[in-house]
């Protein structure tokens, strides 16, 4: 399936499974959506199963937005308890779409609470309590993290999932590997099931550790603690002195705790001139992108001065990360957005695209972590192998199956389903304000207003008013999602409003 495919069924309003190969363009796709959807009026969730995939979105974490936090089970005291905090039935209820990105790491048991929440707070037995639901991912990424020898509790097997029925949208197009490249075919015979041993003989070839210090590549390791030695000890061989930057933070300490592990920069960053480093996020002005490779070639100011291996110079300042969550900002972070990279773990570096990496597979120890760390490459020419095992190359059975009725299901909502174009739509942003509402809503204020004896704005605020004319909710739950509705103008105001919105329906 096209990308503009993929968007014009969630811009439909059609909840979805996004997915192919690493480089298909899905984060690309999700912002478009996203964009798109916010214009037309739409409140729009976006969360992602884990802290650091919830930074590369600039979004929250699902546990945390869904107010589950770390519960494992939900119990019928749970969910009450859930349902009568004010701010989670806000927040549902004020939702219209519902994003979870990296879905692969997702416990099913977890999407299966998450529905059953939403179902309770909105009062409602459609999926996911009727919001319509953006799953993004790929499932052969690294699988849900589970204890001892438990089976993977993947989402895509769970009742939620198979309730929620999403169209699969599996984008084919490839945007980071080039077409015609071995490590492409690679990935794709690693996805069927089919590597051969031209593909061994071909990983073979790259079986050669970098010797040459001045290229900057980055290596890649299955466990946290072969990365910090590394990391340190290249460090500590520069002779020149350090300078330390510390992190700065905003927020409840709880929320604070969350941001900081989700974040790739660290509490402490030591750099030296000379020290190899690797951006962490996205520059707003296009100058790197998470993952980008350089080298601290001075400090100017106190501010560390990178050439990337591109060869473009850029003084680094700092950039913040925030946890926002019902459109307020609960937490920030400030800090250089780099880390040292003469090593990363393999988990790490899920969603970054590099030019070259070192990688030791010798360590690999579940499904999926040998593709996601070659999915990184852009190229073979740039995979240097230091080390391989059984477990580097194995893809989860029960993914390879799954994938093949994806992808048939994908070819088949292609052949009806029409290129996304954008100022076809233009129409229908500009439609998002129900006009002829609005003016029923300020008439009906004007006269509730002279009848109490007080200021219109009393009643509500305008922005309340453009609300309800956007949102046109239909239920007095709905209604309590609204900007300026509580609780008190609710029981006051609400069935008037409801009628009127219905009449003009």
């Amino acid at each position: 399936m096209r990308q503009s495919q993929a968007l014009t069924l969630m811009m439909e309003g059609r909840s979805v499974f996004l997915t192919g190969a690493p480089g298909a363009g899905k984060t690309y796709v999700l912002n478009q959506f996203v964009r798109l959807a916010k214009q037309r009026g739409k409140n729009v969730a976006v969360t992602a199963s884990t802290g650091i995939a919830a930074t590369h979105i600039g979004g929250s974490t699902i546990h945390s937005w869904s107010g589950l936090g770390i519960l494992d089970s939900l119990s019928q005291y749970d969910l009450a308890r859930l349902s009568a905090k004010s701010n989670l039935v806000k927040r549902y209820n004020a939702t219209d779409i519902l994003v979870i990105d990296e879905v692969s790491m997702l416990h099913g048991r977890r999407l299966d609470m998450v529905n059953m929440v939403a179902k309770k707070i909105r009062q409602s037995e459609a999926p996911f309590g009727g919001l319509q639901v953006v799953l993004v991912g790929d499932l052969f990424q690294l699988p849900p993290v589970t204890r001892g020898s438990d089976a993977a509790d993947f989402a895509h097997q769970s009742a939620a999932w198979q309730e929620l029925h999403p169209a699969i949208c599996y984008l084919s197009e490839q945007h980071r590997q080039a077409v015609g490249d071995s490590l492409l075919d690679l990935l794709g015979a690693m996805r069927r099931g089919e590597v051969n041993e031209f593909h061994e003989m071909a990983l073979r070839e790259r079986m050669a550790e970098v010797t040459h210090e001045a290229q900057a590549v980055t290596r890649l390791y299955a466990h946290n603690i072969d990365v910090d030695a590394i990391n340190q000890r290249h460090l500590k061989a520069i002779t020149e002195s350090a300078r330390t930057y510390t992190m700065e933070t905003k927020g409840a300490s709880a929320k604070r705790e969350q941001l900081m592990k989700s974040v790739l920069a660290p509490e402490v960053l030591e750099l030296k001139k000379g020290a190899e480093i690797m951006f962490v996020a996205n520059s707003q002005k296009g100058k790197f992108v998470n993952g980008t490779r350089g080298v601290i070639m001075d400090f100017v100011d106190g501010a560390p001065l990178v050439v990337t291996t591109g060869g473009r110079e850029v003084l680094v300042e700092p950039h913040s990360w925030s946890l926002e969550e019902d459109g307020r900002v609960k937490a920030e972070v400030t800090q250089l957005p780099l880390r040292l990279a003469w090593a990363i773990t393999i988990h790490k570096s899920q969603g970054m695209s590099l030019d070259a990496a070192e990688i030791d597979l010798s360590r690999s120890f579940t499904p999926g972590m040998g593709y996601v760390a070659l999915s990184r490459v852009r190229s073979m020419e740039g995979i240097y192998l230091v080390g391989i095992n059984q477990m580097a190359l194995a893809m989860h059975p029960v993914v390879h199956e799954y994938d093949t009725w994806l992808r048939e299901a994908s070819e088949q909502m292609a052949l009806k389903t029409v290129d996304f174009t954008e100022d076809v739509k233009k129409n229908e942003v500009e439609s998002a304000l129900d006009e002829a509402l609005l003016a029923e809503l300020k008439k009906w204020r004007i006269t509730q207003a002279a009848k109490e004896k007080i200021p219109p704005y009393m009643i509500f605020h305008d922005t309340t008013l453009h609300e309800l004319a956007a949102r046109r909710p239909q239920t007095t739950h709905a209604l309590l999602a609204v900007k300026g509705m509580g609780k008190t103008k609710l029981d006051k105001y609400g069935s008037g409003l409801l009628g009127i919105i219905n009449k003009n329906n």
